[in-house]
């Protein structure tokens, strides 16, 4: 999770990283889950499906707003602990 936050942000050179979409909303569509800034998935039906960005971007997308909104890597960190600690384990 760690490193998309600094995928996303933009730490890393865009050259050398995997490109996400982010999923535009509507001002009609309310989210009742997860984040505003919530990324695309692409689906397939190959071994791609194992690959790290159909890993993450579930995960990223079921958190909070007040998480993925962090401006720092080290404020996201303790916003992600914080935030799994409250999570139920399945």
């Amino acid at each position: 999770m760690i490193e998309l936050f600094k995928i996303v942000k933009g730490i890393y050179d865009h050259a050398c990283i995997p490109h996400f979409d982010f999923v535009e909303l509507s001002k009609d569509l309310i989210r009742t889950r997860g984040n505003k800034y919530k990324l695309a998935q692409h689906h397939c039906q190959t071994l791609r499906k194992y690959n790290f960005t159909n890993r993450v971007v579930p995960i990223r997308n079921s958190l909070s707003n007040h998480v993925v909104s962090a401006d720092t890597v080290h404020t996201f960190k303790h916003r992600l602990d914080k935030f799994c600690l409250n999570q139920e384990v399945i």
